[in-house]
């Protein structure tokens, strides 16, 4: 994946001819955020805001220490792979009051790629449902965590009860080429669905 990643590429190439929409989602406080910014080749569109106590009662802060804002709306990257391709990654927001704004999110998205928490996968299992309800294909990205166990892909897949074809991979979405690899597995996967169909 060649891309180009410059704080002068504001606009997008006058070659460009195609442009993909994927999506980044996931549970509250996952990384979404973090990897679009990781992956972007310009100054990300985010919506942070900072948490207050009045969303004490809906945000669950048990196993994301630090947690001091949310996204409240979206977050988009984009990521230049040649003259003509240019893709959008688009997060949507983790927690369950959010999940009105996923019909105009996904609108036009090809695929998801699903980030899940190691220290607590089970998190993961509302927006799953959300990604296989809207008809989206998806890859499994792990993002470790530094201080929390590590699961063989094998308890993985079970844990989250994945088709054999569902691509996981692990991943920080701190680090970059870490970050592409995952967002790699999600194309290839996207890919090899179109190749199938065409047979």
């Amino acid at each position: 994946m060649d891309s180009v990643r410059s704080s002068e590429t504001s606009f997008v190439r006058p070659t460009v001819k195609t442009a993909v929409k994927l999506m980044i989602v996931g549970p509250f406080a996952v990384g979404k955020t973090t990897m679009i910014g990781t992956l972007s080749e310009i100054a990300p569109l985010r919506t942070e805001e900072t948490m207050t106590q009045a969303g004490a009662s809906v945000d669950d802060l048990v196993g994301v220490p630090g947690k001091v804002t949310t996204t409240v709306a979206m977050d988009f990257g984009r990521l230049t792979l040649s003259d003509e391709l240019v893709l959008y990654l688009f997060g949507a927001p983790g927690q369950q009051r959010f999940t009105r704004l996923w019909g105009d999110l996904t609108e036009g998205a090809l695929g998801a790629l699903i980030l899940v928490d190691n220290r607590r996968p089970a998190d993961s299992f509302p927006t799953m449902d959300l990604v296989e309800s809207s008809g989206l294909p998806y890859a499994v990205a792990v993002n470790y965590f530094d201080e929390a166990h590590r699961y063989s892909e094998a308890a993985l897949r079970e844990a989250l009860d994945l088709l054999p074809e569902t691509p996981v991979v692990a991943c920080d979405a701190r680090d970059r080429r870490s970050s592409t690899l995952a967002l790699i597995a999600l194309v290839q996967y996207l890919q090899s669905r179109v190749h199938q169909e065409q047979w």
